[in-house]
């Protein structure tokens, strides 16, 4: 959870023509996967998608991340650029120990991955719906290391020499089967 304080602000607003202030303010945020379907189900759009946020679409998913009750909206208008930096730093933070040891891929996925995607792969890997509340990056860690460690030991990656061992291994046990010589 990220805690920021908005300090008291004062503004203009130019359909109303006069000078509004906003109180101070300590939101408490959460980028989660309750987070994201809030605001998937509200944009009917994924979030994790490659596109560009519009800054509505931007102060809106701030938004959703809140926790604090009661906040005015005028001050999710009226964000500082250090906040939205503070925000977006949480946002990106990954938020956990684990790292993993990948080789490039090749072209990236096409698959849409939305909220309801993310809650598919929790159901599958019987994950509890409590990690829903997790930072979404430390959940979504927690699902890859799942899969990683569900898939079969002869499906994970093997390196250059432990392939070439198994089809000199394989090989032999061929030419064995059909008596030939190669």
């Amino acid at each position: 959870m990220l805690t920021v304080r908005i300090p008291k602000v004062e503004y203009f607003d130019e359909a109303k023509q006069e000078f509004l202030y906003t109180e101070a303010v300590t939101l408490e945020l959460e980028h989660s996967l309750v987070s994201l379907s809030k605001w998937e189900s509200k944009w009917e759009k994924p979030f994790l998608d490659s596109q560009e946020k519009t800054t509505e679409q931007t102060i809106d998913y701030v938004r959703c991340m809140n926790l604090t009750p009661d906040v005015p909206d005028d001050v999710f208008e009226n964000l500082s650029s250090k906040s939205i930096d503070r925000i977006n730093g949480y946002i990106h933070a990954a938020m956990t120990a684990t790292w993993f040891n990948e080789p490039k891929k090749g072209p990236a996925s096409r698959e849409i991955i939305t909220s309801e995607v993310i809650y598919y792969w929790m159901v599958a890997l019987t994950i509890p719906f409590e990690c829903q509340h997790w930072h979404l990056n430390r959940l979504l860690t927690l699902i890859k290391v799942c899969n990683h460690k569900n898939q079969p030991e002869k499906s994970k990656k093997m390196s250059k020499s432990e392939l070439a061992a198994r089809n000199r291994e394989l090989n032999a046990q061929r030419r064995a089967q059909m008596k030939t010589a190669g």
